[in-house]
C-alpha cells in the first residue's frame, strides 16, 4: 500500500476507500500542506439515498475529520437530464416538483454524517441548478462545448455500454458529462474547490471537469475515486430481494436497516467494518478473526455501529434490542416494523397471501404462495403452509398479527 504523508489519503487508503487518484502524489501534498475543498455531487431521481450512496458520503466524512471542508452538491440541475453511467436506459425525467420534493428529503441525510456551519472546515451544501439553468446554452456551447472531443467522449465507459449493447443514448444524456465538468470548473471559482469524488463509474466525467478546469483557467484540480462496492459474492451493495436499502428512515425501517448489515456475508465481515464504521483498526483485526458462531457477534457490532452513524445511537441499540427479543427471546417486539390495517378487514378475513402482499414480505400474491409452500412462512411465530388461511381477529396477539418471512424478516399487522 502506498504511503501517504497526509492524514486524509492514509486514512482513505488503510480502510480500503481508494480506487484510482489522477495525481496521488500532488493531491497528498496539497492536503498535507494545509485544508482543500473536496465535493461530491448527488442528483435527486428518489425521495432518498441508498446504501449504495454510502460508501461515497463517508468520503466526504473522513475528508471532514481530517481537517478539510466538504461540499455536497445536490444535483437540482443535472437531475433533469439524467446521468447514463452505468445505466442501460435513459433515466426517466422528473417534473421540477418531483426533484424538488426528492431535494428537500435527502438534504436531511448528509446532516447526519457532516457537520455543517460556518466555520473554516463546515461542510457546504449547493445546489447545480444554481448555475446551470441560468447558462446561456449558445454562449455555453461556445465558450465550453469547444474544449471537448466527441471522439474522446465516444470512448468513456459509460457511453460505450449503451452504444455496445445497442441501447438508444440520447443527445440529452450525451450532455450529462459536460454539464459535470463544468460543475467542477465552478465549484472551483466559487469556493476554490481542487477535489472532486465519486464512484469508479464517475472516472470519466471527473477526468472531464479536471480538463476543462485547466483548459479555461489553467489551473490544476485532483480526481478521487472509490469501487463501486459489491458483496463477496458479487450482489450489488444496497440491493436486496425486497429492494433498495434507503437511508431514510420512512422508506426503510432503522429495524430493517439494521438487519441489513446484520445479514452481512462472512466474507465481508472486516472491509465492510472498515469501511462503515468508525472502529480503530486493531479493534476491526480482532472481530474479522472470529470464526464459527463468534463471527454473528462481529456482524452485530456491525450493525450497530453502521446504524448509529445513520439513524443515532439510541436508535441503533433499539434495533439490536428489538432484533435479540425476536430472535433469541421468541418474542414479539412493539419496536418491528408495523403496519396498520383496517380492523374490518379482519371481520371478513384476510386472506394469508393478501395480508403477507400488504405486510411488504411479499411483491405479489404469487411470490406470498411460493412463500408459504416453501415453508417460509410464519403467523405468530407458527409454520403456515396452508395458503387458504384467512386471518382473523383471533389472530390478534397483544394488540397485532405477526407475520414472518424466513427468519430475519418480520413485521406486526396491527387492526
Amino acid at each position: 500500500m502506498t504511503e501517504y504523508k497526509s492524514e486524509f489519503l492514509s486514512s482513505l487508503a488503510a480502510r480500503g476507500f481508494i480506487a484510482q487518484c489522477t495525481d496521488e502524489t500532488g493531491l497528498d501534498a496539497a492536503a498535507n500542506e494545509g485544508m482543500i475543498t473536496g465535493y461530491i455531487g448527488y442528483d435527486c431521481t428518489a425521495p432518498s439515498l441508498h446504501v449504495g450512496n454510502l460508501i461515497s458520503i463517508l468520503m466526504l466524512r473522513r475528508l471532514q475529520l481530517a481537517g478539510h471542508r466538504p461540499i455536497v452538491v445536490i444535483g437540482g440541475g443535472t437531475t433533469k437530464v439524467g446521468d447514463p453511467s452505468g445505466k442501460d436506459d435513459s433515466r426517466q425525467l422528473l417534473s421540477q416538483d418531483q426533484i424538488n420534493a426528492n431535494k428537500q428529503t435527502i438534504k436531511a441525510t448528509f446532516e447526519r454524517f457532516l457537520s455543517f456551519g460556518d466555520g473554516p472546515n463546515d461542510a457546504i451544501l449547493v445546489d447545480n441548478d444554481d448555475w446551470l439553468s441560468g447558462l446561456n446554452y449558445i454562449e455555453f456551447l461556445r465558450d465550453y462545448g469547444r474544449h471537448f472531443s466527441i471522439n474522446r467522449m465516444l470512448g468513456f465507459e459509460s457511453v460505450k455500454l449503451r452504444l455496445d449493447r445497442e441501447q438508444p443514448l440520447s443527445f440529452l444524456e450525451f450532455n450529462y458529462m459536460i454539464l459535470q465538468a463544468y460543475d467542477f470548473l465552478e465549484l472551483n471559482r466559487r469556493y476554490g474547490c481542487s477535489l472532486q469524488m465519486g464512484g469508479s463509474d464517475q472516472w470519466g466525467n471527473i477526468v472531464n471537469g479536471i480538463e476543462l478546469t485547466r483548459r479555461c483557467d489553467q489551473k490544476s484540480v485532483f480526481g478521487l475515486t472509490t469501487n463501486l462496492l459489491t458483496t463477496s459474492s458479487g450482489a450489488k451493495m444496497g440491493k436486496t430481494a425486497q429492494g433498495a436499502v434507503w437511508l431514510n428512515d420512512n422508506m426503510l425501517s432503522v429495524y430493517d436497516y439494521w438487519q441489513f448489515w446484520r445479514n452481512t456475508e462472512d466474507a465481508d465481515i472486516g472491509r465492510f467494518l472498515r469501511l462503515f464504521t468508525e472502529l480503530p483498526m486493531d479493534e476491526i483485526a480482532r472481530l474479522e478473526a472470529l470464526d464459527g458462531a463468534e463471527l454473528n457477534d462481529a456482524k452485530k457490532i456491525l450493525a450497530t455501529q453502521a446504524t448509529a452513524m445513520c439513524h443515532g445511537l439510541e436508535a441503533a441499540q433499539k434495533a439490536e434490542a428489538t432484533a435479540r427479543e425476536t430472535f433469541e427471546g421468541g418474542g414479539t417486539s412493539e419496536d418491528l416494523p408495523t403496519i396498520n390495517i383496517d380492523g374490518a378487514r379482519l371481520a371478513d378475513g384476510l386472506g394469508l397471501l393478501e395480508a403477507f402482499v400488504i405486510a411488504g414480505l411479499a411483491k405479489t400474491n404469487s411470490e406470498a404462495r411460493r412463500l408459504v409452500t416453501g415453508g417460509g412462512a410464519r403467523l405468530n411465530d407458527a409454520p403456515q403452509n396452508d395458503i387458504g388461511v384467512s386471518l382473523t381477529q383471533a389472530d390478534v396477539v397483544n394488540g397485532a398479527i405477526k407475520l414472518s418471512a424466513g427468519k430475519k424478516r418480520h413485521v406486526l399487522l396491527r387492526p
